[in-house]
């Protein structure tokens, strides 16, 4: 897979670098088109809110109502404490933080009262937005903003929506016996996929470990940042839960005969495609999330695995839970109930984001507990 238009700054830059020193991983070549501080996908100063992709949280201000009654019980959970983080990794602009804290301030003024939002969040471009949307948060003390995880949250919750799918992930492909690595090279023609030998032994391990069985000639990506975070999370939560929504599987679905390419795309002007290649800095990567290596390199560091369900049986659950009132109420038109139960298909479709995504709840330091969103339905 070669290069084929002009190529942008980032990929003159990342040519420059394989000339002196050679190919790199792929997990570097996505580092760098996400997250270079100046060309970077996610952290370039000129931001465009959602430019090439749809979120629950574009969908409506209903997802977040429901994320907060289940951080409300979670708060319940682990005994009411006067300080309860809640920790957005990936937080992007603050919306989603907004929707929540405006609810929880409006539903349950002593859970307010003890919420300690933090967003966390890598671009310093997005983090100078959020003050644009949280300014009352902020002058009430309950909203905060940083780079990276703080280093103890004593009580709380640590949650992400669509974080782990964009972190940089290595490729690998099975060849007969041997399991070799895809490195981004540069050919006559611009970038390309290179084979060579595994980079880490941590990538190895990753396979075996999880008894993932690649056919021959499979491809496959390895997160091994995703184990990072989550291990790092797992480290820094003493008490409390760690929620993590995003689309992917379990290894077993994950890395079957139906993945033989992986499930890398390239995402860009909200059209779907296979080449990674074309235009580094100017579209957004991402690779589906293996929910069992969170669940094994979480239970390294104490998270203990609460359970695993589809959105749309967790959001159902949350709405079930709250006797639909954020679906319907007296206060309501016809036409708002009606258009909140459209909005509320949407997240729930099963063709769409309702089985796409699937949310895994980790805990720690506490009692297994029966949360409402893991309710079977």
């Amino acid at each position: 897979m070669a290069s084929r238009s002009e190529p942008t700054p980032l990929a003159l830059i990342l040519a420059e670098r394989m000339r002196s020193h050679g190919p790199i991983t792929f997990a570097e070549y996505m580092e760098a088109c996400l997250y270079h501080p100046v060309h970077g996908y996610y952290t370039k100063a000129e931001q465009e809110p959602r430019r090439d992709y749809f979120t629950s949280v574009d969908a409506s201000p209903l997802f977040a109502r429901l994320l907060a009654r289940q951080f409300q019980e979670m708060w319940c959970a682990v005994g009411r404490p006067d300080a309860f983080w809640l920790v957005e990794a990936g937080a992007g602009t603050g919306q989603l933080a907004k929707q929540i804290l405006d609810f929880a301030a409006e539903a349950w003024p002593d859970f307010y009262e003890a919420l300690r939002f933090l967003a966390v969040e890598r671009s310093a471009a997005r983090r100078t937005l959020q003050s644009k949307w949280m300014g009352t948060h902020i002058a009430r003390g309950k909203f905060a903003s940083q780079e990276e995880l703080r280093n103890e949250i004593t009580r709380g919750c640590i949650f992400s929506n669509e974080l782990i799918d964009a972190m940089p992930v290595h490729r690998v492909v099975r060849e007969g016996n041997e399991l070799r690595e895809m490195y981004v090279g540069l050919g006559k023609n611009g970038l390309c996929d290179e084979i060579g030998r595994l980079s880490s032994n941590a990538l190895d391990e990753y396979i075996s470990e999880q008894q993932i069985a690649l056919l021959d000639e499979q491809q496959a990506e390895v997160n091994l940042a995703a184990c990072r975070w989550i291990e790092e999370a797992g480290k820094k939560l003493k008490r409390g839960f760690v929620l993590t929504i995003d689309y992917g599987h379990e290894a077993k679905e994950l890395y079957d005969e139906r993945h033989m390419k992986g499930t890398l795309l390239a995402y860009e002007r909200h059209r779907a495609g296979e080449d990674w290649f074309r235009a580094p800095g100017k579209q957004d990567l991402t690779a589906h999330v293996n929910f069992s290596a969170l669940d094994l390199y979480g239970r390294r560091c104490g998270l203990v695995r609460a359970g695993f369900t589809s959105q749309s049986n967790f959001l159902l659950a949350l709405a079930r839970h709250g006797n639909f009132a954020d679906l319907q109420s007296d206060e309501m038109s016809e036409a708002e109930q009606t258009q909140r139960r459209l909005l509320f298909k949407t997240l729930i479709n099963p063709e769409g984001m309702g089985e796409t995504f699937q949310v895994l709840v980790q805990h720690k330091g506490i009692e297994p507990v029966n949360l409402a969103g893991l309710q079977p339905l």
